[in-house]
Order: C-alpha cells, then structure tokens, then sequence
C-alpha cells in the first residue's frame, strides 16, 4: 500500500511553520518566506521554476525526495490560498477565480485534494495538475488520494493545521522536516496539542548543513507506550 508521508516542510528554529498575519501579501506570514531559504538555493528547486543554476549538495537531494515519488497530494485549504469563506464572496476582485499561488502551471503534475469546508468544481491546470476541493474530511480525501495515486505514495503538503491532523489521526507513516536557521517569534506552530504522539515515531535521519537541519521520522509499528 502506498503511504501517507510528510516531506520537505520547513520550520523555523522557533517551531513555527508560518509566520503571523497570513495574508495574500504573505502567504507564510510576515517573515515566513525566510524558512524556505535554503530550499530555493539547490538546483532542482530552481529548475523548477524555469531557473539555472543552483547547490547540488545535501540540501538538494533532501528538495529531490520532497518531489519523487507522489501519486497524489492532500492540502488545507490555507496553503491552497488567502481566501476565507464561501469561495465567491471572498473578494470582489478575485471571486472563485482563485488558482493557487503557483500559476498555470503547479509543481504538482497529479492530483491534489484541497481540504475545504466549502465546495468548488474541480479545477484543471497545466502540467497534470488538478486540483479537487473535499468538503468531508481528511479521511474522505485521503481515501481518494488513495485511488488517485495507485502504488505511488501521498504527500500531506501542508499547511501545519492539516499535518496535525493526519498525525493526529495515527495516519502519517513518515515526516520529515526541515529546521531553518531563522526565528520568526510568532505564527503557525507545527508540533503544537499533539499529546504523546511523539512516542509513535522513530527517528531515522538527522542531517545538518550550513543552512538547514533535515530531520526525518519514520511511525513505529508497535509505539513504546506503557
């Protein structure tokens, strides 16, 4: 069976996944931007968005992993965009015409289940990319993600509310992260009202380099647990 995982996420040294005030104008929040730093210095990062250039090192390899091997991906809503409400009353300027923060064309290229309290058409974009909107749930849209990635794996891409919930949930089989060398002092916490989960996984990486510590976990089959 595929599996449900968590890759290149970055927080901040803080533990905050985003910065405060998100808004259209930050979509991290004031100051986020700065997590992903090392991230748009590696080669394959750049290549993706039409660039050359770039590190070949530990940092990108970790950037090739985050990319490698989806068949689907579940996002909240938040990462998905800025809009709050109902969908076509969000903004006179912008409506449901909404398509996500990274153009015509994401760099998904396969389904992506927005959780969402609000329904919309699904919504097809170049490159393989489309974009389904799940109004039941995180099992509703992992059970799709499921049949939509066959014996690929699903990638939970974020935003840190979503990600508690899977883990919350028992359903993440592997996280791994990324600890930026910034503090941001407020936010979006990752790890935050997540009881004894920690006891549920294993530590299988710790990787650091000048600009980043990746840190990879893996869900014990039976967690150490009194």
């Amino acid at each position: 069976m595929s599996q449900l995982r968590v890759t290149t996420f970055a927080v901040s040294l803080d533990g905050f996944a985003a910065g405060p005030a998100q808004d259209i104008d930050n979509p991290l929040g004031v100051g986020g931007g700065q997590l992903h730093g090392w991230a748009l210095e590696t080669r394959t990062f750049r290549k993706m968005f039409g660039l050359d250039g770039g590190s070949v090192g530990i940092d990108d390899q970790f950037v090739v992993r985050g990319f490698t091997g989806f068949g689907a991906t579940i996002m909240g809503r938040n990462m998905f965009g800025p809009v709050r409400g109902p969908w076509s009353t969000w903004d006179d300027a912008h409506n449901d015409e909404w398509t996500g923060w990274w153009g015509d064309e994401p760099p998904y290229h396969h389904p992506v289940f927005v959780l969402t309290q609000y329904a919309r058409p699904s919504l097809e974009m170049a490159g393989g990319t489309t974009f389904h909107f799940v109004t039941d749930g995180i099992e509703a849209a992992l059970g799709r993600a499921r049949q939509a990635a066959g014996d690929l794996d699903i990638k939970v891409a974020g935003g840190a509310a979503t990600i508690r919930q899977f883990l919350a949930a028992g359903l993440i089989d592997d996280l791994q992260f990324d600890i930026a060398p910034v503090l941001l002092g407020g936010g979006e916490r990752l790890f935050d009202n997540l009881g004894d989960l920690a006891a549920d996984y294993e530590i299988t990486e710790f990787v650091g380099t000048d600009i980043a510590l990746h840190v990879s976990c893996h869900r014990r089959t039976s967690p150490p647990r009194p």
